[in-house]
């Protein structure tokens, strides 16, 4: 007697075995490109909110730096400078700092590494698994 209740192996041509291969590629490749998306606009917020963060010191700082900047002025003009020699003399100190901190700042930005990592090495997983599995 023969036993039929076993299950029989699937057997898929090379065609269909292609067309699943081209389906799953296509799949891996949406979602590669959701999760560049998602990694790009995860740190595109960070940066975001550290630009805001720089902003809203700068307005404090600033406000805090003019009444700083009032009393040299009037301190060194009192001491004999004169007015606008103390005002002259004040405001380059001043642009000199305030120069030093605004490179300062875009070079900070500038090492902001904004490239997606994780799917740059998942794409690359991903084109071993493909390699893998076409041969």
């Amino acid at each position: 007697m023969i036993d039929d209740t076993r299950p029989v192996p699937e057997e898929r041509s090379l065609g269909e075995l292609f067309a699943d291969l081209g389906r799953e590629i296509s799949t891996l490749v949406r979602q590669e490109a959701t999760l560049a998306k998602a990694e790009l606009s995860h740190k595109a917020a960070q940066v975001g909110r550290d630009v805001g963060m720089l902003a809203v010191g700068g307005l404090v700082a600033y406000t805090g730096l003019l009444a700083l900047v009032a009393c040299v002025v009037i301190l060194i003009a009192q001491a004999g400078l004169g007015w606008w020699g103390s005002t002259l003399l004040v405001g380059a100190v001043i642009t000199c700092i305030g120069a030093g901190l605004v490179f300062s700042g875009l070079a900070a930005m500038k090492r902001q590494d904004l490239a997606p990592r994780e799917t740059m090495e998942t794409v690359k997983e991903d084109a071993q698994w493909i390699r893998r599995r076409a041969t």
